[in-house]
């Protein structure tokens, strides 16, 4: 039996291949993304259980404070492309001239139009690494850079 392609739309998971990243309002073309993650804190109540006559402390577990999120992105180093809009942003916090921005992942359907987005909340970097350098291989520069954020919404289109 044929599955319809307006069914395969709906019903099937989105490949994870086709996305896009805007900073700010510039795209950026990134190889990876990875932490995009909502996690809370968890908080452990004890109480005394001495009226039950059970020994030891009751415990009980409750949700607190959001964590901050850390974002990892990795794209291939193009000179023309990269140095600007990565090296500029974290030497700016460097100098203590902290440049906050949102970030925008959007994993997009063949059309390559936004179907889910997730937007990363006041992101400033933390870290910028270099490619790894080996004669051996023919492998792309791939240069590494780690974000911190305040929090992130997820949204659809």
């Amino acid at each position: 039996m044929a599955i319809a392609k307006d069914q395969i739309k709906t019903d099937y998971p989105l490949p994870v291949y086709n996305y896009r990243v805007d900073i700010g309002s510039e795209t950026v073309a990134f190889s990876e993304i990875s932490g995009l993650e909502i996690a809370l804190e968890a908080i452990t109540y004890k109480e005394s259980q001495v009226a039950s006559g059970i020994a030891g402390p009751n415990r009980m577990y409750m949700p607190g404070n959001p964590k901050p999120l850390t974002i990892t992105m990795k794209k291939g180093l193009v000179v023309a492309k990269s140095i600007p809009v990565l090296y500029n942003w974290i030497q700016s916090t460097e100098l203590n001239r902290i440049e906050k921005k949102d970030i925008t992942v959007h994993l997009c359907d063949e059309k390559g139009e936004s179907v889910v987005r997730w937007k990363v909340i006041d992101a400033f970097p933390t870290k910028l690494s270099a490619p790894s350098f080996n004669a051996n291989t023919n492998e792309v520069a791939i240069e590494t850079m780690e974000l911190m954020a305040t929090r992130m919404e997820m949204s659809e289109g």
